[in-house]
């Protein structure tokens, strides 16, 4: 499978017991959500692996789950580090005005009176709400706030239009 094609969801942390269950570092939106997908695709030595998530769930403030195949700590602790992702396929279909933040990094940004400000480098959460981070020839930090900062957002021309003052 091509990488490209490849949605991240998390990475293999460490193993968790001796009968092969991995813990794992989700990067969904919520932690446990990772477990709705399966198979996973790990990144074992380069190379993309298809594996069954057979069980999971919730450890603490981690996730852990038992993978097809992966029968005792010795195979789990061989996977740590491997990158989790699925083919962009397996993702939820999302209702108008919804984005994966995966397909908002790099488009560009600019404000209603078409300055540019840069392109989306990252997002983080906070309590209150998302937020973009924006370098341009500095580096900007607006709050996803749909109709009074994000005024649209066009996939097909990888473009955000925002309300914004460009001395901010």
């Amino acid at each position: 499978m091509v990488q490209s094609e490849m949605i991240s969801l998390g990475r293999v942390s460490g193993a968790f017991g001796i009968k092969g269950w991995v813990k794992v570092f989700s990067h969904t939106a919520q932690f446990a959500g990772i477990l709705k997908y399966t198979p996973w695709f790990l990144q074992v030595a380069g190379d993309w692996k298809a594996y069954k998530v057979i069980e999971g769930k919730a450890q603490g403030k981690g996730i852990v789950a038992l993978l097809e195949g992966i029968t005792d700590r010795t195979a789990a602790e061989k996977l740590i580090g491997c990158d989790i992702a699925i083919p962009r396929e397996q993702l939820h279909e999302l209702e108008a005005g919804e984005y994966y933040w995966i397909d908002l990094i790099g488009m560009e940004v600019v404000t209603t009176t078409g300055i540019c400000l840069g392109k989306v480098n990252h997002l983080f959460e906070t309590g209150a709400n998302d937020v973009l981070v924006i370098e341009g020839e500095r580096e900007r930090l607006l709050p996803w706030v749909m109709d009074h900062v994000i005024k649209s957002v066009s996939l097909a021309n990888r473009l955000i239009v925002v309300d914004w003052d460009v001395d901010f």
